[in-house]
């Protein structure tokens, strides 16, 4: 079963209302007492409906999470869709290329209002289990970029994250440097992949997704690094790869 309502994120977007979606498992309702881990993902408009995806298909997580039996709750927030506010949203850093320009990034407010607002109300109004053990993100490209960030900036509320496709050549140097400032303990897992199609179509990706493995493997991180044969930047190859990062993630 998954739930819409509105959030809004005052500190980026004002009043402006965007869709926040939370999948319960089949169980929520007959266990009464049972609590849950629970993933956080980005671009949550892409996550679980082809109705209401970017590109008219969507990650189809619900349908993985049905079919597998997984325990598991997804909480999953729509992205700001209004000019370069999705890249502002999800830059961790501030970076300049020749394919963005310049982007101020306020991925740093993001991953606080998702920590200290979005988290609490999950916890408080529905079973979860919410200790760092059993919290974890996800999301691709730039919400991959963030996912990472957030395991980085956030290691002690996120053990856990899923890295698809993560944008890190927007800016490698200050992705690298943002991962070797980080305090991350020695149980953090992280799965990192790129597509065959997307990979080695892009020097910058190539170099970018090697130096930063490198890193994390010096920090000691559980390091799942893929290159997903025949994987493209999309929904539809993303979507191939949910078993196997719940896998790598122990989840």
């Amino acid at each position: 079963m998954v739930k819409k309502w509105d959030v809004v994120i005052p500190k980026l977007s004002g009043d402006t209302p965007r869709k926040a979606y939370i999948y319960l498992p089949d169980s929520y309702k007959k266990q009464k007492e049972q609590r849950y881990p629970v993933m956080y993902m980005f671009d949550g408009h892409n996550v679980f409906f082809d109705e209401d995806a970017t590109f008219g298909k969507s990650w189809g997580m619900n349908k993985f999470l049905q079919d597998s039996g997984k325990e598991l709750i997804v909480v999953a927030v729509e992205c700001n869709h209004e000019g370069n506010r999705r890249l502002i949203e999800y830059a961790p850093i501030t970076y300049t290329n020749s394919e963005h320009g310049k982007i101020r990034g306020k991925g740093n407010v993001m991953m606080h209002w998702m920590v200290n607002a979005l988290k609490p109300y999950i916890d408080e109004n529905y079973r979860t289990l919410p200790d760092r053990l059993n919290t974890i993100l996800a999301g691709s490209s730039m919400g991959g970029l963030m996912a990472l960030y957030g395991v980085c900036a956030y290691n002690h509320v996120f053990q856990r994250a899923a890295c698809l496709s993560p944008s890190l050549w927007v800016s490698p140097g200050k992705v690298l440097e943002m991962v070797a400032r980080a305090h991350i303990r020695r149980d953090t897992c992280v799965y990192m992949d790129y597509g065959e199609n997307e990979m080695f179509n892009h020097a910058a990706a190539q170099e970018a997704i090697i130096s930063t493995a490198h890193l994390l493997l010096t920090k000691r991180v559980n390091l799942a690094l893929r290159i997903v044969p025949g994987g493209t930047h999309s929904e539809a190859s993303w979507e191939k790869q949910i078993p196997i990062f719940m896998a790598c993630l122990g989840l």
